[in-house]
C-alpha cells in the first residue's frame, strides 16, 4: 500500500527552489525541472528505439529514484555533490543516507522496488538508460542556466558554469539518439513546447504557495500513476502507458491555457467545446515529431482519462481511471497545502470537500483512494 505520507514528501520537490544563489528571471522549481528533464528522456528514448533496445521501466523508475534522491541532497550545490560522487567511500556514505531517509516510506510498498532504488546508485555502470537520463538532466539545467546567463552575463562563476555544463552535455555527444536528436530541428522544437508548461502556473489566477506549474504537476501525476500501476502488477506497456500518459495529459494545455475546473463547471458546455479545440490545436504539436509518434501522443493526450485496451486480446493497456484518480489526489494536494500555507481561497476549500466526497470509500481497481483521502484530513 502506497502511504500518503510518501506523496507529500515527493510533493516536497515543488517547494525546492534552483539557482538560489543566482539572479533568475524567473523561480526554477525542482519538481518542474525533473518533468523537464522526463519529457526529454523520453524524446530520447524514441529516437533510441530506432537503433536498439532501451528499459522504459529502468527510465521512468531512474527518473523517480534520481528525484527522490536530490530531495534529500538538495541543499548540496553541484560542484560539491560531483566531486562526492567521485569519492566512492564519500558517495557510498551518501547512498546510505538517501536510501535510509526513504526506506520507512516506500519498503512497505513493494520489496522489489525498494531493493532496486537501493541498488540504483551503488551500481556505477553507466548503461545507455542512465545515459539518457543523465543527458536528460543536464539539458534541462542548461535551459535554465541560459536565462540566468541572459540577465547577467558577467556574473561571477557564470563562464565557469557554463563551461562546465557544456563539457558534462559533450560526454554523451556519441548517443545515437543525441546524434539523432540534434538533426531534427522539429523536434528540439516540441521539447521547447513542452518546456513552456513550466511558465505556466496551476491556479493562475489565485495566490498559493507553492505555485506549482503545469509541467511539474504532470510529474506528480505521472509518478502516482507509476507507483499504482507498480502495486496492481501492472504488464509493462500498461505502466508506461500510465507514466507517460500522466507526464503529457496536460500538454495540449500549453495552447489552451490552464482553466480551472469551477470556471469549466460555470458554462455548460464549456469543457466539451475546449477538449474540442484541444484535439485541433494537437495537429500543431504532431508536426513537430514523427509521424510515427503521432499515435502514442494522441493516447497520451486526447480521452487521457479513458481505459484503452488491446484490440487483439482486450487486455487492458491504459488505466483512464488511475490516471483521471491521480490527477485528482494532485489537485487536492496543491489545494491542501495552499490552504496549510496560509492561502485561504474559497476555491481550495470547495477543491478539499469535492474531491473528498468524490472519492470517499472509493476503491479503484484496488486501490483505496478513500483511505488516502481520509489520511489527507487528519
Amino acid at each position: 500500500m502506497i502511504r500518503i505520507s510518501l506523496l507529500l514528501r515527493i510533493f516536497d520537490s515543488a517547494y525546492m527552489q534552483r539557482w538560489n544563489d543566482k539572479p533568475r528571471p524567473i523561480e526554477f522549481i525542482e519538481l518542474d525541472k525533473q518533468a523537464h528533464k522526463m519529457v526529454i528522456a523520453y524524446v530520447l528514448g524514441k529516437l533510441e528505439e530506432e537503433n536498439g533496445g532501451i528499459s522504459w521501466i529502468e527510465i521512468i523508475e531512474g527518473g523517480i529514484f534520481e528525484l527522490l534522491q536530490r530531495i534529500v541532497v538538495t541543499d548540496l550545490k553541484p560542484p560539491i555533490f560531483y566531486k562526492i560522487k567521485s569519492d566512492p567511500e564519500k558517495y557510498e556514505t551518501l547512498r546510505k543516507n538517501v536510501v535510509k531517509e526513504w526506506e520507512q516510506l516506500i519498503s512497505n510498498m513493494d520489496d522489489e522496488f525498494f531493493q532496486r532504488f537501493n541498488d540504483y546508485f551503488s551500481n556505477y555502470e553507466e548503461t545507455k538508460n542512465k545515459k539518457i537520463l543523465e543527458y536528460a538532466h543536464l539539458k534541462a539545467s542548461y535551459w535554465e542556466f541560459k536565462f540566468i546567463k541572459n540577465i547577467n552575463p558577467g556574473g561571477f562563476e557564470i563562464e565557469d558554469v557554463e563551461k562546465n555544463l557544456i563539457d558534462q552535455i559533450e560526454r554523451y555527444s556519441e548517443l545515437e539518439c543525441v546524434k539523432s536528436l540534434s538533426a531534427k530541428p522539429s523536434i528540439l522544437k516540441f521539447i521547447d513546447l513542452c518546456a513552456q508548461l513550466r511558465f505556466q502556473a496551476r491556479w493562475s489566477n489565485l495566490h498559493r504557495i507553492p505555485k506549482t506549474s503545469v509541467l511539474g504537476h504532470s510529474l506528480f501525476v505521472a509518478i502516482m500513476s507509476y507507483l499504482f500501476s507498480l502495486t496492481n502488477g501492472a504488464s509493462h506497456e500498461r505502466t508506461f502507458n500510465n507514466y507517460f500518459t500522466g507526464l503529457f495529459h496536460d500538454l495540449p494545455e500549453v495552447l489552451t491555457r490552464d482553466i480551472i475546473s469551477p470556471v469549466k463547471r460555470s458554462i455548460p458546455g464549456l469543457d466539451e467545446l475546449i477538449k474540442k479545440y484541444e484535439k485541433e490545436e494537437m495537429d500543431i504539436i504532431y508536426k513537430l515529431v514523427p509521424e510515427e509518434w503521432h499515435k502514442e501522443l494522441g493516447l497520451f493526450c486526447e480521452n487521457e482519462f479513458e481505459d484503452i485496451t488491446d484490440p487483439s486480446n482486450g487486455e487492458l493497456i491504459r488505466d483512464g481511471d488511475i490516471i483521471k484518480a491521480c490527477d485528482h489526489l494532485a489537485a487536492f494536494i496543491e489545494a491542501r497545502e495552499a490552504i496549510k500555507n496560509g492561502c485561504s481561497s474559497i476555491n481550495f476549500q470547495e477543491t478539499l470537500i469535492t474531491l473528498r466526497n468524490e472519492y470517499d470509500r472509493r476503491n479503484i481497481k484496488d486501490i483505496n483512494f478513500g483511505e488516502l483521502y481520509a489520511d489527507l484530513m487528519l
